[in-house]
């Protein structure tokens, strides 16, 4: 596993994510009603669940609207859901102010070019192992696994590692 810095880590008390192309592989399937689908990995849920058990807020900030991503964050326990925003630096720079938070306090996990700003201007910026070349350039980490395919848990435990508290998960789960 690919270690995250630990001089980051240590800031850090909110993760945001991208959905398509982060907790997805990014596609999206059509019924033959028109219904939208997207598929999520289970281990990146628990990821996320161990995220808020060690005590790190979570948020999905993404730039469509989704009804599958309203159901997967109320799954999760995440309540803070950013749908239909473009310019995630903007959102997550809302996000920041509501949490009052610095950006050096946020980690963002994105893929693509409408993630590269918020990857660049968080405190510790991540992205899947198929993310553009351009967002790995300025990613602090990448994950060695795709994106909805356990990319989201690699970075938690990375990240849970860094800050020390893996341990303590682990413990949780061998009691």
């Amino acid at each position: 596993m690919n270690s995250v810095s630990t001089t980051l880590a240590s800031k850090v008390t909110l993760v945001a994510f991208d959905v398509d192309g982060v907790m997805t592989d990014g596609k999206i399937t059509y019924t033959s009603s028109g219904e939208e689908t997207k598929s999520f990995d289970i281990r990146d849920g628990l990821g996320i669940k161990l995220l808020s058990q060690a005590g790190i807020k979570v948020a999905i900030i993404t730039g469509r609207h989704s009804p599958m991503v309203k159901q997967r964050a109320l799954d999760l326990g995440v309540d803070d859901v950013i749908q239909g925003r473009e310019d995630k630096l903007c959102a997550l720079r809302e996000l920041a102010d509501q949490q009052g938070l610095g950006l050096d306090a946020i980690a963002y996990m994105g893929d693509d070019l409408p993630d590269l700003s918020a990857i660049s201007s968080a405190g510790l910026g991540a992205c899947p192992a198929d993310a553009t070349n351009e967002v790995k350039s300025a990613a602090d980490w990448t994950a060695s696994s795709n994106g909805g395919h356990g990319a989201v848990r690699e970075f938690v435990e990375a990240l849970l590692v860094a800050q020390g508290k893996w341990r303590h998960v682990i413990e949780s789960f061998s009691a």
